[in-house]
């Protein structure tokens, strides 16, 4: 217990010392894409709901648990979709909130379609600090009350899909906000996300779908390898390796033609942990049909 404690606290040290602030870490992300890519939204011709619930670190003492809701929508009217994401980030005494509205103007390209995706919205930051122990009492960077701060943020992406294939690329916090307080909480890094995929029918029970995730803030960077085996359109498993850091088992079925749900366990092979992390999955979609033309209607007052 002392050991992961220890571990954590100088974990959040050295964030408060680099003050900045990175992405939260997802498994799944073949459902979250319009956590981090604009150019998503309407995608799926269908609107659309997904939630996903992560807990990083099991049994480490304040270890971060992450929410994130995405809902997207296409609208012909507009000749694109719509997206909003709602995203929140605890971490001992350190809570997180992301909120983003984006669209996406679509069009059509090489059998396929194009989305050119533009997000705003807000960050903000707290922390705590009546529940952080010193043995320095008047140290500056160690808040002494709880403490908030927020900032404009914005992002731009390329989304293209088709039958088969689909390739993203995005980038997030492109003007860098930095979320003020009495104590300067963070700045927000640049990122860049990259996400490819494909879907390969093996017969007509099974099918096969390879994809890669690509983060990076300009410093460092994460690579998920993930190939995911879906049998007669329902039950779906597979793993993904991100290298030097975890192997991740997932498992997920489609509960009817519109709700489906998934599970993902990351398993550490690094030397830095050994807890590994859960996360849950849950989506909805529905289909409007758009064209449908409303021929007559009934008054009551005639019945």
């Amino acid at each position: 217990y002392i050991k992961k404690y220890t571990l954590l606290s100088i974990m959040l040290l050295l964030g408060t010392i680099s003050n900045a602030q990175q992405d939260p870490q997802f498994s799944q992300n073949l459902f979250n894409n319009i956590a981090i890519n604009p150019g998503y939204a309407g995608s799926n011709d269908a609107i659309c709901a997904t939630a996903l619930h992560r807990s990083q670190w099991m049994g480490f003492l304040g270890a971060p648990t992450t929410t994130n809701l995405g809902v997207e929508a296409a609208l012909p009217m507009l000749r694109g979709g719509l997206g909003l994401n709602v995203m929140t980030d605890n971490i001992a005494q350190n809570e997180f909130l992301g909120l983003n509205l984006s669209y996406a103007y679509r069009t059509e390209l090489v059998g396929g379609n194009l989305g050119i995706g533009v997000s705003v919205g807000m960050l903000q930051d707290g922390v705590n600090g009546s529940d952080y122990i010193s043995e320095i009492s008047t140290d500056p960077t160690i808040p002494t009350s709880n403490d908030k701060a927020s900032g404009f943020d914005f992002g731009a992406g390329l989304f293209y899909k088709s039958e088969k294939v689909y390739i993203g690329l995005s980038s997030t916090h492109i003007n860098e906000p930095v979320i003020e307080s009495t104590t300067e909480l963070i700045t927000m890094n640049r990122h860049y996300y990259l996400s490819a995929g494909y879907q390969h029918d093996l017969n007509d029970k099974m099918i096969l779908k390879p994809s890669l995730f690509v983060k990076s803030d300009g410093v460092s960077s994460t690579l998920d390898l993930s190939t995911l085996l879906e049998y007669n359109k329902r039950f779906w498993g597979g793993v993904t390796l991100r290298p030097s850091e975890s192997v991740i088992t997932l498992l997920g079925m489609h509960l009817n033609e519109s709700l489906r749900f998934g599970v993902a366990y990351d398993i550490p092979v690094s030397e830095i942990s050994n807890a590994g992390s859960m996360e849950f999955m849950l989506g909805y979609c529905f289909k409007i049909d758009y064209t449908k033309v409303v021929k007559g209607f009934k008054n009551p007052r005639l019945l």
